[in-house]
Parts: structure tokens; C-alpha cells; sequence
């Protein structure tokens, strides 16, 4: 069952707020509330709008792994039809983070650890091919950039604050794609993107201190700063699999990762 609290999040997220949605993906007018404002009109289709609030609610933490997606309830709970919330779990199904399974229902898509070993050593690959373009390309720029994302992490960090942390992390390694300046390295990135999220979120919710998700970033940096292609690709390929090792263990499941809680994160690594 949608816990209360989710359900109001997810109506936020599709502009619901404490209106009734429209099937056309825009939240009903508030006749008390004068109309002229119309910034930030929601335009996006609805299945859409519903499947990113569902993702979001699975990548920070709010669904849990094996837990039912009741497609009668979501409806209900959201104010609309089964038909975009039926199209909204199929791109959720598409993208690996939900699953349909006979007589059980669509619920959450729980990891194993031959899906950890398979996205990340993709993902192993895909950075290291764009960092090497990177360096090659404008080593000082990539430098500089990582410097700031590290920076910028490690004043969240200070703070205790873990969503900024965990997207700072994240946006570290998108920039390492986005610097490789490969159109088809971006594309097949955003592919492996979401589950790449998932596990992340496992990974850094494990750390007690959010300080070792900065301090696990810094060699790379250093490395790059230094114009050694060689290391940094080594402390890359290490960095990423200490990640994959914290999350699942032989023969592991998600079940066996420590239960998430109420944390919610917009994802990093």
C-alpha cells in the first residue's frame, strides 16, 4: 500500500498540489486564485508526469525494492484513470526499475548482484572511455569543473547535508560524459542511467558519513589535475567498483541491503 506521505509527494510532483489532476496533464484551475499567472504550466503528457514522480519516489528512497505498485490505487490516490498510470509503470518497466511478474503485479525491480556486476562494469567502461576523451580534449577544463562539483560536495558534507552530496556525486560523473563531447557515448549512458542511480542511492545510503562519498572522489581529481591519464583511469575503475562491492555481496538480493528509511535523495553514486 502507498504510504500517505508518498502519495502526497507524488501528487506534488505531477502538479497536483491539493487539486484534482486533468487528464490533459495540467492540475485543475483554482477558481479562488486569479489566472493570470500561468508560469510554470506542467505541459508534459501525464503518463510522464506520473512515471518521473514514481522514479523519483523509487530513487530517493520512498519505495523499496519488492514493494507492489498497485495500479487501481496509484489511480485512485492521484486523482486520475488507470490508463496513464498503466503507460506511466511501462516506462518505469522499460527502463528496469519496475517489473511485472505473473500473479505477483508490477513491484519495484529488486537488484541481485549479477545486475550490480552488469551495470557496473558497463558503467566502468562508459566513464573510462570518456574520460580519456576528456583528458585528451581539455584535461584543465575537466580539472577545473571536478573541482568545483568536489568543492561544492564537501561544504554539503560539513553540513550534513545528504542530497546535495549525493547530487553533486552524481553530477561529478555526468560530467565526465558530458566533457567526452561523444553524442553516442551520451546516449547510451542515458540508457544505463537510471539503474546506474538505483544503485547508487543503495551504495551512499550505506555510508554512515556522507564525508566518504567526498573523500572517495578526490584521488581522481587529483590524478586528472596532474595530467596522468593512467591513474586517474585505475582510481576511476576502483572507485566504481568499491561502489558495486558495498552494494551486493554473491548470491546477494537487495533485501540484504540495510532498509532505506524514510531518506530521500536525488541520487548520486
Amino acid at each position: 500500500m502507498l504510504a500517505v506521505s508518498i502519495v502526497d509527494n507524488l501528487r506534488v510532483r505531477i502538479g497536483a498540489g491539493p487539486l484534482r489532476v486533468k487528464e490533459g496533464g495540467a492540475p485543475a484551475m483554482d477558481q479562488r486564485k486569479p489566472q493570470s499567472n500561468l508560469t510554470g504550466v506542467d505541459t508534459r503528457p501525464l503518463r510522464q508526469q506520473i512515471a518521473d514522480a514514481l522514479q523519483g519516489a523509487i530513487l530517493g528512497g520512498e519505495m523499496k525494492p519488492g514493494e507492489a505498485l498497485v495500479e487501481t490505487e496509484i489511480a485512485s490516490r492521484l486523482g486520475v484513470s488507470r490508463a496513464p498510470v498503466r503507460e506511466a509503470l511501462q516506462l518505469l518497466a522499460n527502463s528496469g526499475l519496475v517489473e511485472t511478474v505473473p500473479y505477483r503485479g508490477t513491484t519495484v525491480r529488486e537488484l541481485s548482484a549479477s545486475d550490480v556486476e552488469e551495470v557496473y562494469s558497463l558503467r566502468t567502461v562508459l566513464e573510462s572511455f570518456a574520460l580519456r576523451r576528456a583528458m585528451a580534449s581539455d584535461a584543465t577544463g575537466l580539472a577545473a569543473d571536478l573541482r568545483a562539483i568536489c568543492d561544492a560536495m564537501a561544504r554539503h558534507a560539513a553540513s550534513g547535508d545528504w542530497a546535495r552530496v549525493s547530487a553533486e556525486d552524481e553530477r561529478f560523473h555526468h560530467v565526465l560524459i558530458e566533457r567526452s563531447q561523444h553524442r553516442l557515448l551520451e546516449h547510451v549512458w542515458s540508457e544505463v542511467h537510471v539503474r546506474v542511480r538505483q544503485i547508487m542511492a543503495l551504495r551512499n545510503l550505506q555510508n554512515e558519513d556522507s564525508m566518504t562519498v567526498v573523500y572517495n572522489h578526490f584521488p581522481i581529481l587529483e590524478a586528472i589535475e596532474f595530467g596522468d591519464v593512467e591513474t586517474a583511469l585505475k582510481r576511476l575503475a576502483d572507485h566504481i567498483a568499491t561502489a558495486a562491492d558495498l552494494v551486493a555481496t554473491p548470491d546477494a538480493t537487495c533485501e540484504d541491503v540495510p532498509p532505506l528509511g524514510d531518506v530521500a535523495l536525488p541520487i548520486g553514486h
